[in-house]
């Protein structure tokens, strides 16, 4: 009995040696991922680290996680973009190369926030010192996600400012796009090379109508109404999926809740 035991664990090592994914031919080994113990808003959080593929501008895979970038939503990879000349640009495929870039070859580390309805894991994702989700913010190529969280909305508001990346033109917004993909607002051009008024009130910068107060909501969620006397109506912009509106009269904007801007 003792020798055909002697026997069956020569040939398991025998076999060991000779298992297919041990052998040359075998998968390329890549960093484990690993779950730690993190701070995310104050609170005990599971972080994630070890090497990624990028999915698109707002979502990536580690291991067999597949996470979702918290507080933004990137341009999708089928969504192009019009440039200040009206001509169309692939933001989503450039939101994605952007995020590859960042990444490069690190390990990125991610602080969950969040499951969502799909099984992903909303998450805070950094290389070194790098916050991936702030960053595509700040630098116009993905929206801050105004829905689910303000987190990113002043980076926004700073990169509408100065018109970078998606805010040099015209873009639809993300979740708009996943609606109707077949949409494209494509602005009037004309022989001067400025934009028309049709395409200035596509971009909630001048009224569709005859109601031309601004029913803003700020980083803070404060409802603020602008006249076209104010000092920032210019610049303010009116983006109804997040809930802003016009208004006819300062009546009708105190009425539904927005007060005067202060100063």
């Amino acid at each position: 009995m003792a020798s055909l035991i002697i026997i069956a664990l020569i040939g398991a090592l025998a076999f060991w040696d000779e298992a297919p994914w041990q052998g040359e031919n075998g998968p390329s080994t890549v960093e484990p991922v690993v779950i730690t113990d993190g701070r995310s808003g104050g609170t005990l959080a599971p972080r994630l680290t070890g090497l990624v593929r990028v999915v698109d501008g707002d979502t990536i895979s580690l291991g067999e996680h597949r996470i979702r970038l918290h507080g933004i939503d990137a341009p999708e990879s089928d969504q192009a973009c019009l440039d200040p000349q009206g001509a169309p640009w692939p933001c989503g495929d450039a939101a994605t190369e952007r995020l590859a870039a960042l990444i490069g070859d690190d390990p990125v580390h991610c602080s969950e926030r969040d499951i969502d309805r799909y099984q992903r894991i909303i998450g805070e994702c950094f290389t070194d010192s790098t916050n991936l989700n702030a960053t595509l913010v700040a630098e116009g190529l993905a929206f801050a996600y105004r829905r689910f969280s303000l987190d990113y909305a002043g980076l926004e508001d700073e990169a509408r400012e100065a018109g970078r990346g998606i805010w040099a033109g015209t873009v639809q917004a993300p979740w708009d796009h996943r609606r109707n993909p077949q949409h494209m607002l494509i602005p009037d051009v004309g022989a001067t090379g400025s934009t028309s008024a049709a395409q200035d009130a596509g971009s909630g910068l001048q009224p569709p109508g005859d109601c031309a107060i601004k029913g803003n909501i700020n980083r803070h969620g404060e409802r603020i109404y602008h006249t076209p006397d104010s000092s920032s109506y210019s610049r303010t912009r009116i983006d109804e999926s997040r809930g802003q509106r016009w208004f006819c009269t300062e009546e009708e904007a105190r009425a539904a809740g927005w007060r005067a801007p202060r100063g």
